[in-house]
């Protein structure tokens, strides 16, 4: 890189990092530390062209209403459970692999170059194919998509957690998080801006556009300077995977975070029921645009935000963030409740779903960084790997348990995870301040 170049990126990190040593680092050895700056950009590039392709493919929003216009609206309650849960419930035989490796960006490379795959996957099956065929082979690649998604997961942290120092890395994931959030608020606005209901060509376009940006985040992410790491023993990674899960009986600090990360699952599985109880007041097309403009500013908005919180105490990000959407959730249930019928109703429930992904971004990013920060070298990947694959297993129980109900209500389905998001709060006041350990 050339010397004026990485000058720039010096004093710009400087700025974002508020010290006078761009490189002050506490817990990441001296090689690596050189190569703070340019890493931080570089991650966080890829990271906002991902979550710029999360948000224009989100199961919450984007392919909720995209089943419903191919013709498979029963198919909309199992997009967040299988989206969640595939990239999760193989993390520890991935992580047992991915442990191996000295140098592990390469996983968070193949893991993108999946994903947007599988995205072209989507496009070709609404494009060729119709109805429940259609939506069938969007869940098929949803599959496909949530597998790549698990080695970015597993990776991502284990590299961030070696080529940035804490203290910084919150406000990196809180950056791409509101530039990716800016970024789809401005795309919003010119992909449906005097527009009504969008046609089959546009929703194949825009998922062919999210497809590109993961080809172009894993080229970023392969620039990446990783130094080499500690690496697992022997044996097969299945056997690896069997033994990590004794990290939940023998380590009661970490049992207490899965827990909590479990109930904090209310602010991810309720908001498709915020664009189902839309589509039943109002069925206009534009609610799809307004419901994807109110996701991407509410990252722009409140994600550096919770990113700097996350650095001064995480634990504390994730109480707030669920007290925010346990008060969202109940809010919109008895709102819902009491004045579903009126025609005003209907353009609520995207304000509703506005603060709900406030307290999602939070949520998210406190959990994420509070995850990086409590452990370090090889038992980050476990960490990683055992509460993914646990919570993977326990999103498809709930994911079950919330379509059972929702066959009494959508509103019975909100007020449960609104309760069960505040239980998630309680569990987190108990948690440890690991952010200054």
């Amino acid at each position: 890189m050339p010397d004026n170049t990485k000058d720039t990126l010096d004093q710009v990190y400087s700025l974002i990092a508020n010290e006078e040593d761009a490189r002050a680092c506490t817990d990441i050895p001296d090689e690596a530390c050189r190569e703070v700056p340019r890493n931080f950009f570089l991650i966080m590039g890829s990271n906002v062209l991902t979550k710029l392709g999360d948000l224009l493919v989100s199961p919450k929003t984007v392919l909720a209403w995209l089943l419903s216009a191919v013709g498979a609206p029963a198919l909309v309650a199992w997009l967040v459970p299988i989206r969640e849960s595939g990239s999760m419930i193989p993390q520890m035989v991935i992580g047992a692999w991915v442990r191996r490796k000295p140098v592990r960006k390469w996983f968070w490379t193949l893991g993108s170059f999946g994903q947007a795959a599988s995205v072209g996957g989507m496009a070709a099956s609404i494009w060729f194919l119709d109805g429940y065929a259609a939506g069938y082979g969007v869940i098929i690649a949803l599959v496909l998509f949530s597998l790549a998604r698990g080695f970015c997961s597993v990776s991502m942290k284990d590299v961030q957690g070696k080529c940035i120092p804490k203290k910084r890395r919150g406000r990196l994931s809180g950056l791409a998080s509101t530039i990716g959030g800016t970024a789809t608020v401005i795309l919003t606005l010119l992909l449906f801006w005097n527009r009504g209901d969008p046609g089959l060509l546009f929703y194949t376009l825009l998922l062919l556009l999210a497809a590109g940006l993961w080809v172009i985040a894993g080229l970023l992410f392969a620039s990446v300077d990783e130094y080499e790491g500690e690496t697992g023993g022997g044996g097969s990674a299945l056997k690896q995977a069997v033994q990590s899960l004794s990290l939940l009986r023998d380590d009661p600090p970490f049992r207490h975070f899965v827990i909590t990360r479990a109930l904090l699952l209310c602010s991810a599985l309720a908001a498709p029921y915020f664009v189902v109880l839309a589509q039943g007041a109002n069925d206009s097309g534009m609610l799809l645009g307004v419901f994807l403009l109110a996701s991407s500013l509410a990252s722009s908005v409140s994600a550096s935000v919770w990113g700097w919180m996350a650095d001064d105490s995480s634990r504390k990000v994730m109480i707030r963030g669920a007290l925010i959407a346990s008060a969202a959730c109940l809010t919109v249930g008895l709102v819902a409740w009491q004045f579903g019928s009126s025609a005003w109703v209907g353009w609520f429930y995207p304000a509703g779903f506005f603060v709900l992904s406030i307290a999602h971004a939070g949520v998210r990013l406190g959990r994420k960084t509070y995850l990086v920060d409590m452990a370090g070298g090889n038992k980050r990947t476990d960490y990683t790997s055992v509460s993914n694959t646990v919570i993977g297993v326990l999103l498809l129980v709930t994911g079950g348990l919330t379509a059972l109900v929702s066959m009494i209500s959508e509103v019975a389905v909100i007020l449960m995870l609104g309760l069960m998001g505040l239980a998630g709060a309680i569990s987190a006041v108990g948690l440890a301040d690991v952010t200054n350990d």
